[in-house]
């Protein structure tokens, strides 16, 4: 039983990972979910008060940083609040359209799109908000990825005492 729980528990942390690259996996859930599994399995003893309230402003500071990482990339070149909205389309929606290549050019063409619908500022200005989407999301999964190492790292930290 010991080893289906550290499989169940590795398997959520790898799909937190996943999920910072597809939007439509909730990273921060699958992460969550690994440490309630560790509570399960083993004991939520080493998980006090105090670790969930510090993972708890993890989640925060995790959806805090997506979403203005994203808008920021897009406003910084000069999109619009449609850019955004195309963006975060373009991003839901890119992965299943495209496979793979979806995740990046997804965030991208919607950007560009719902510039050119919206706002009709013409092709290059619109050009330049799919970049700074892109620039976003790229910079939100780094972030993201910090973040949840470092509430593994905590985690870690917090069972092996």
């Amino acid at each position: 039983m010991e080893i289906l729980g550290w499989i169940l528990i590795i398997l959520s942390f790898i799909v937190a990972f996943v999920g910072t690259f597809y939007p439509i996996i909730p990273s921060v859930v699958f992460m969550l979910l690994g440490f309630v599994l560790y509570g399960l399995f083993f004991s939520f003893e080493e998980l006090n008060w105090m670790f969930w309230i510090i993972q708890v402003l993890f989640v925060v500071l995790l959806f805090s940083a997506d979403m203005a990482a994203n808008a920021f990339g897009v406003k910084k070149f000069g999109g619009t609040k449609a850019g955004v909205w195309g963006s975060t389309i373009g991003l839901l929606l890119g992965p299943f359209v495209i496979p793979v290549a979806g995740i990046l050019i997804g965030p991208f063409l919607g950007a560009v799109l719902a510039e050119l619908i919206v706002t009709r500022e013409g092709f290059k200005q619109a050009v330049k908000s799919g970049v700074g989407s892109l620039i976003g999301f790229l910079t939100s999964s780094v972030v993201k990825i910090i973040i949840l190492c470092a509430m593994l790292v905590i985690f870690i930290l917090f069972i092996s005492n």
